[in-house]
């Protein structure tokens, strides 16, 4: 798919991932909607590509629909979505103070996973009414996982399973949007410079840089950014989780 004049959606575009892929797409010629829960993050990012920022939630129906349909008036509809929007809590199962309480599992999934879903099907719903482009596509989602999916960590319980079923959901929606034209991949990114990671103390980021095999450093935004334009530019990239990890495995803590 050419990225060169397509609308996309990039949900969590405010900041992290979801800020360096907002950039890159825009770079490439696509007119982006930012979706994102704060609202002044969005602005800023959008103000500096030339896209337009929507607040939105996405594990609520109504905030979604709302906000795809501010990006089709804007742009047309859209022919990519990336989805960053996620929340990243670290709580045992059984801690110090209790049980974690289930509505703090419950909030993880919601964001995590069903606000994945909630996008995706959304978004899919438009795109199968529009025209086929040359390719014959229709268009490209890319999901947010982690690897975290597959080895996750002490205290990282509710994350993990949340990702572990957006990778769950990939092949599925893939094999679903075939017929459609619409592709379906997820990455897996390991330890990235995020906001919450560039909060630690140098030598504490310096640390966790140093145990991904190689490169020994944390991951790059626009790293994940390049990603995403390949997997919508290749069109045989479909229903596959890539990990982008530098070859880390996860030890239990």
């Amino acid at each position: 798919m050419d990225i060169k004049g397509l609308a996309a959606i990039v949900t969590g575009g405010g900041s992290g991932l979801g800020e360096a892929t907002s950039e890159a797409l825009a770079a490439a010629g696509a007119k982006v909607a930012i979706l994102d829960f704060n609202p002044e993050a969005a602005r800023a990012v959008a103000e500096r590509i030339n896209g337009i920022a929507c607040q939105c939630d996405v594990s609520d129906e109504a905030s979604v629909t709302a906000a795809l349909t501010a990006a089709s008036e804007a742009h047309g509809t859209a022919r990519i979505l990336v989805n960053c929007a996620g929340v990243a809590p670290a709580q045992k199962i059984l801690g110090r103070d209790g049980a974690m309480p289930l509505d703090a599992y419950r909030r993880v999934i919601e964001v995590n996973l069903i606000g994945t879903f909630n996008v995706l099907k959304q978004f899919a719903a438009a795109a199968t009414t529009a025209e086929a482009l040359s390719t014959g596509e229709r268009g490209v989602v890319v999901n947010t996982a982690s690897v975290a999916a597959y080895e996750g960590q002490i205290g990282q319980s509710a994350y993990a399973s949340s990702k572990a079923g957006v990778v769950g959901l990939t092949i599925t929606a893939a094999r679903e949007f075939a017929r459609d034209g619409i592709r379906v991949c997820t990455i897996a990114p390991g330890i990235f410079e995020t906001a919450m990671l560039k909060g630690l103390p140098q030598p504490a980021q310096d640390s966790l840089g140093q145990s991904v095999p190689f490169p020994s450093r944390l991951g790059r935004p626009a790293e994940f950014a390049s990603l995403v334009l390949h997997i919508v530019g290749n069109e045989m990239l479909n229903g596959e989780t890539i990990r982008l990890d530098g070859a880390i495995r996860l030890a239990p803590r």
